[in-house]
């Protein structure tokens, strides 16, 4: 597990920025952080409830001067509609991940069953060579997981990037009736 450090006025910031689905905005939105040679911890691209509006959920850990210039920085691109970033006290999110693991652990060892139970996962697929489970949560939660099946021997992992939702309430009404561009 890496360990970040910051420095003492950064935090860890989630930036949601909504675009219209249109071949190179990826590439657009992540040189703004590479030009200023920021690490992206975690992306994540999905659609909207609006219809052709896409959503990026980015994590990085910056001060608040530098987010909030790199949220004006990607506003002015095209097809960008609306940007806005917030701390995590304003937001709920959530990540998935999958473990695959020998059946035969599942088989032989009964304390793999109750570690499942535990962790509030859930069994996705049983094959005759490998289970996968699927836990969502936290980070920390799905690291947890990972941790107390590793000893069994884990075959796979894969750990999505948080989503997030505001907590608070915004609305964005020209993510479906109006356009920036």
């Amino acid at each position: 597990m890496s360990i970040i450090t910051m420095e003492k006025d950064e935090k860890i910031y989630t930036l949601a920025l909504f675009s219209r689905n249109k071949a190179g905005i990826l590439n657009r939105v992540t040189a703004v952080f590479s030009r200023i040679k920021l690490n992206i911890d975690s992306l994540n691209v999905s659609e909207t409830e609006s219809s052709g509006v896409f959503r990026y959920s980015i994590k990085v850990h910056t001060t608040e001067k530098l987010i909030r210039r790199i949220t004006k920085q990607l506003e002015k691109q095209v097809d960008v509609i609306k940007a806005v970033f917030s701390t995590d006290e304003y937001i709920v999110q959530q990540e998935i991940a999958m473990y695959k693991i020998p059946t035969s652990v599942m088989l032989d060892h009964i304390k793999t069953e109750q570690i499942i139970r535990d962790h509030n996962a859930r069994i996705l697929t049983m094959h005759r060579e490998y289970t996968i489970i699927e836990k969502t949560g936290h980070k920390h939660e799905t690291q947890d997981l990972f941790d107390a099946l590793e000893p069994y021997g884990i075959l796979e992992f894969v750990r999505s990037g948080p989503i997030s939702i505001s907590k608070l309430k915004t609305e964005f009404p020209d993510l479906k009736y109006g356009s920036k561009h």
